[in-house]
Formats: C-alpha cells, structure tokens, sequence
C-alpha cells in the first residue's frame, strides 16, 4: 500500500511535469494537444486508483482519471468555469445529486474545445458534462463532439428553451449597463444601450468587452436596430458605430469581474457587464446599479461528450440540475435567469428583482447558431480593429 502512494506521488509530479512541457511546446497546434493528451492517458492508465469517492461530499477538483476507474467508481466528471459559480454548483447541484443517486461527482475547471477535440480522436474523455456557453455549444453540436441527449430522462417541460438533440439549456445571462450611483446619480447616467454611446450627454469612461460577440450587438442596437431584429448581423454597420464610442472606452476587459472592479477604482464611469455580477457586488456593499431597462440575454448549456464512458449517469445529473427547486436554488444565489419558467417563483423577491424581462422589446437574445458559423473569423478582426 505504501508503494502504491509513492507510486501515485510519482506519477503526479511527472504529470505536472508533462503539463508544464506541454503548455510550452505543443500548445500552438491542435497536434500537439493531441499528443499532450495521449501522454496523459498514458499516465492515467498506468494510475493505481485509490478510492474515487476522496471526500466526504463526493466533489473534489477532478484529476484526469482513466475512463475504466472513473466508469467502476460510478463517478463522473462535470467541467465547469469555477469560481463563485463553481462552488454554488456544488452546493446547489452536485452535493444534493450525490446523496440522492450515490453518483460521485468530479468537478474540473475550464471547458475548452480545442482540448475536447483531442480526446475526441482519441476516442477517450476526461469529462462527462461540459458547461458550454451558447457559441461553445452549438460550435460543439457543428463538430459532432457531442452525445445525443437521452429524452426519456431529460425533459423539456416547462423550459423557456427548449431540449435540443445534444445539449440543455441551463440559464440565461442578462448583459448591460452598470454605473456608480454616488457619482452618476438619476439622470446622470445611460439606461440604454443608446445612451450607453452618446458621450455628449452622457459624458465619462466607458468598459466593453473585449470579444466581438455581444458587443456587434450592442452597437448594432445602440445605432437604432430593433433588437428583435438583428440577425443576421449588418458586421460592417456595427463597427462603423464601435469606431464611434472606441475613443471613450477606458479598457476592452477580457476578464469578467474586471468590468465591476473599474466601477469601484473610478478608472470608468459606465461598464458593460452582467446583472448577476452586479448583484452580487451591490450585496458585497459596493456602491454599483445596473440597468435592466436593455439587455443582452446569452445562455448556457449542459452537454455530453460523445466520448464519455458514463452517459447514463450524466444524463441523470443533468435531468436533477434542470428540476425547479435545483434551479431555483442556484439561481437564487447567483441572480441569474433559471431555464426552468417553474423555478422563477420559488426564487426569493430579492433575487427576481435582478431578472430582466426576456420577452420586452428592448432587449435582444444572442443567437448562437449565428455565432457558431462568424465568431472565429469575426473576432480576428475586432482583436486586429483593437490594435489600430
């Protein structure tokens, strides 16, 4: 047994190893994902598994575990974007799904196609749910990395959207406009996306994203399209009017919580950022309002990989995350949008105060399929566009 130990030891630190040397050599081709994977599957498969079920709860941050071990120990592995979030899931989701079925649960950090796509040729994977952004998503669906959904256990009752072939739809985000109410009092600040790019009368340091979706549509918007009528999106309309409103954005933000932390640090004045973070930080005592006036609404999507040795079981986790009081659960917490129209009441009042209306006609829902096809290309030129 001791041997055993020193034998994982070992195997861990050469993993570490394997990952470092990997990340500075063969990251910059889909080949050398490839190859980085078949190394550690190599490891894994040479791994003596000493117990799946390492904490008391069951969730522990996921190891790449072989798919024989994790299949006998009845877990599986759930890829998530960690965080806050990742530990409302598991106090909302994954710690009441294993008491309830005796399904383990592994959680993993980080969803990445590029990376799906290698264990995919291999014919393995590390994970068994993926929690996919739309365009993630329905890019995944376009290469055929994902399973067909099992209908018999995941439901379509009561889902504003609807169960697609391979993936559910979880929640959805809600994108727009926060301000500091102490120094932009009412009146002082945009409401709309409009307002948002008229610098006369709104005058102050704007914070975008720095990715090309959602923000062509909210210059799409801002320049006087209906929101119900975007798609598809006039591209060259759209960064006519970014060419606009770019000399007043303070910062193209690539991490999230960055869009709140200009707001508190005065280095911007009006942020493009999300309801739920907003709220969030409006309970943390930070002086913070967000408009529900115009949105943007994104969702996310539980999928399964087509290469998953345990699909039965993910199936059944994602049917427990889309039942009303789990949603209502985490949605509570995390102010965001249940997919489940069931779970909206049983959210506290507080909570649904931070919910923007999904069907008013100021506000626009991304379109994922759209994306799927224009991201990739689109945002080459708005990083090129950045840099002029």
């Amino acid at each position: 047994m001791l041997g055993e130990r020193y034998l994982d030891r070992d195997l861990e630190k050469s993993k570490k190893v394997l990952i470092a040397y990997s990340s500075r050599q063969f990251f910059q081709s889909t080949k050398g994902v490839i190859e980085m994977t078949k190394k550690l599957i190599q490891a894994n498969r040479r791994q003596l598994l000493i117990g799946a079920g390492a904490s008391a709860a069951g969730t522990i941050v996921a190891p790449a575990l072989s798919r024989s071990a994790r299949a006998q120990s009845k877990a599986i592995t759930v890829v998530t974007w960690g965080g806050s979030y990742a530990e409302a899931m598991k106090k909302h989701w994954i710690t009441p799904f294993i008491k309830k079925t005796g399904i383990n649960v592994l959680v993993a950090d980080g969803p990445d196609l590029a990376k799906l796509k290698a264990q995919s040729i291999m014919g393995t994977s590390e994970w068994d749910v993926v929690d996919a952004p739309g365009a993630m998503a329905v890019s995944g669906t376009k290469q055929g990395f994902w399973a067909p959904l099992d209908r018999n256990i995941i439901k379509s009752d009561n889902l504003t959207l609807p169960i697609a072939e391979d993936r559910a739809g979880l929640y959805f985000y809600a994108g727009g406009i926060a301000f500091n109410p102490k120094t932009h009092p009412a009146g002082k600040h945009p409401t709309n996306f409009k307002d948002f790019f008229d610098t006369n009368a709104f005058p102050g340091r704007r914070a975008l994203r720095n990715r090309i979706s959602e923000m062509l549509e909210l210059a799409l918007i801002a320049d006087g399209v209906p929101p119900k009528q975007l798609y598809p999106l006039d591209v060259e309309r759209g960064f006519r009017k970014l060419d606009a409103i770019k000399p007043f954005v303070a910062k193209w933000v690539e991490q999230t919580p960055q869009t709140i932390m200009l707001l508190q640090t005065g280095e911007g004045d009006f942020s493009y950022t999300y309801s739920n973070r907003a709220k969030v930080a409006k309970e943390s005592n930070i002086s913070i309002d967000f408009s529900l006036q115009q949105v943007i609404f994104g969702a996310a999507y539980f999928t399964v990989p087509k290469a998953s040795m345990n699909k039965a079981e993910a199936m059944q986790f994602i049917a427990f995350t889309l039942q009303p009081d789990r949603q209502a659960a985490l949605m509570d917490e995390m102010g965001i949008i249940p997919n489940n129209q069931q779970a909206i009441p049983l959210m506290s009042a507080a909570s649904r105060e931070w919910l923007p209306d999904m069907k008013g006609p100021n506000s626009a829902i991304v379109d994922d399929e759209w994306w799927a096809d224009n991201f990739d290309k689109l945002q080459t030129r708005f990083k090129q566009w950045l840099l002029i």
